[in-house]
């Protein structure tokens, strides 16, 4: 019987339909519609017995483009039978073949996330002038070997707080802040809470000492997450031995649907310029 273990890259994108990417048991989820369509298309018989796996966990309305996610096939994949089962909101568009120990979770090298913030024309955010330079500082700040207590939200179970973040960076493209974030591993809510914190900063909510305060795990400061609609689960790492296959009419199907929505919604996008600003003559 043909028994083989792959890992895929996926892409999302996060609608009010979708609860997240993590299975749950009463709402629908982006695993639950990935482990479904494998069971119907003969891939799976479930999702404990094939080791059904995805290697990063993302919120309700968090987006991904290089999501990863490993199970034992019982046929050789053909991605655009799976993709054809889909929604148009979720595909797979590469695999690769892996070891039956791997884990796409715990073997991936780093987590890339960027976050985009609209802005306006000039650097201001809900008509309040940014401090771009004392932002960028901060991001560098983020770098290292940190303790994050005041930067997750905490839940019942306790976990190890200290992470090591490798990249931590933005910089302004058009009417945008764009951050980058990498690290082998993010706590719950992390890259949002500290987007947060960071856009409170460059406002002038607080100072800079303040926030060099939140990195003391001794004091206890918690802080509101930025807007998940800005995040996206852009890459997962892994070492040079796992070597991906793109599938052409997987990538054209995305790439579609993605030009479909970009043109979607540029036409709200001009009407609701164009009736703030009354630029038409």
């Amino acid at each position: 019987m043909y028994a083989k273990k792959y890992l895929f890259k996926l892409y999302y994108i996060a609608s009010k339909q979708f609860f997240g990417s993590q299975r749950q048991k009463v709402n629908i989820t982006i695993e639950e519609c990935l482990i479904d369509t494998l069971i119907n298309k003969n891939y799976i018989k479930d999702a404990e017995s094939s080791k059904f796996e995805v290697a990063s966990r993302t919120d309700r309305f968090v987006s991904a483009r290089g999501a990863a996610l490993s199970f034992v096939s019982l046929k050789k994949p053909i991605l655009m039978e799976i993709n054809s089962a889909l929604p148009r909101e979720i595909g797979l568009w590469a695999h690769a073949l892996v070891q039956n120990d791997f884990l796409s979770r715990y073997n991936a090298i780093y987590r890339h996330y960027k976050y985009f913030l609209p802005i306006r024309k000039g650097g201001s955010y809900k008509d309040e002038k940014l401090n771009f330079k004392l932002m960028k500082k901060a991001c560098r700040e983020l770098e290292g070997r940190h303790d994050f207590t005041n930067f997750y939200k905490k839940g019942k179970e306790e976990v190890k707080t200290v992470r090591d973040i490798l990249l931590a960076s933005l910089r302004k493209e058009n009417n945008f802040i764009i951050f980058d974030f990498k690290s082998r591993a993010f706590l719950r809510q992390q890259i949002r809470r500290m987007i947060a914190i960071i856009l409170e900063m460059g406002r002038g909510k607080i100072d800079y000492a303040e926030y060099l305060n939140l990195f003391n795990p001794s004091i206890t400061v918690s802080y509101q997450p930025a807007d998940p609609r800005g995040l996206i689960l852009w890459d997962v790492k892994y070492d040079e031995t796992i070597r991906f296959i793109n599938d052409t009419k997987s990538i054209e199907r995305m790439n579609a649907f993605f030009l479909e929505q970009e043109i979607k919604y540029s036409y709200k996008n001009k009407l609701f310029s164009i009736m703030q600003h009354n630029n038409i003559s």
